[in-house]
């Protein structure tokens, strides 16, 4: 695969267009230049997560103890929370929620440097072998999501209130779907491995039997 398709690839795994309701959902209410700010904040701690783990992502895991497919169930629950409070609003919690910033949860991760990204990486680093490719291909995928999110953000002057609310309750929706797909690829990820570990150890025991 070339530099470009590569990039392309991990641009669509990104999904930044399906994440521009979520990101409307909660930046709408600020104003133009801060929701820039928080984007680029975003996208810059999303960046330096895929890169790291882009070359440590194997080594982390494995000193944490923790599998990828556990990290997709860990994300998909957290996004489930989120997106419930975005479609049922409560004025005691998830109003105060909302009234903070959003910093790394949810925007920078799970959502762009989620765990299909994050996959996709360390399975191209292991294929290309050579870091400053997979850099440029990361960089290539990364520039035209944050352009795009950039020019998102005008929304807010389009849509008004009435349309930022009907936006952060179909960016909930959304938000509940992904996270249903992601505990399910992980509860699958998972089941896989746990078959798998004990199929060899059955097969280990047969064998020094």
């Amino acid at each position: 695969m070339s530099i470009f398709s590569l990039a392309f690839s991990i641009f669509l795994v990104m999904n930044v267009a399906g994440s521009i309701p979520i990101f409307l959902a909660l930046l709408g209410k600020y104003p133009l230049r801060k929701q820039r700010q928080i984007i680029y904040r975003e996208l810059l701690i999303a960046l330096l997560i895929l890169i790291c783990f882009m070359y440590f992502g194997n080594h982390i895991l494995r000193f944490l103890g923790i599998s990828q497919s556990i990290m997709g169930l860990a994300g998909g629950i957290i996004l489930f929370i989120i997106g419930l409070g975005l479609i049922f609003p409560k004025k005691n919690d998830i109003t105060e929620f909302k009234s903070e910033e959003p910093f790394i949860v949810p925007l920078a991760m799970p959502l762009i440097a989620g765990p299909g990204t994050i996959t996709t990486l360390m399975i191209y680093s292991e294929q290309v072998k050579n870091s400053l490719v997979m850099l440029l291909v990361l960089f290539l995928a990364w520039i035209p999501s944050i352009l795009i999110l950039l020019g998102a953000a005008r929304f807010k002057r389009i849509l008004g209130q009435k349309g930022l609310n009907a936006i952060q309750r179909f960016g909930g929706m959304i938000i509940c779907l992904i996270a249903v797909q992601m505990v399910c690829h992980g509860t699958i990820d998972q089941v896989k491995e746990s078959f798998f570990s004990n199929s060899k150890k059955e097969i280990s025991s047969d064998l020094s039997e």
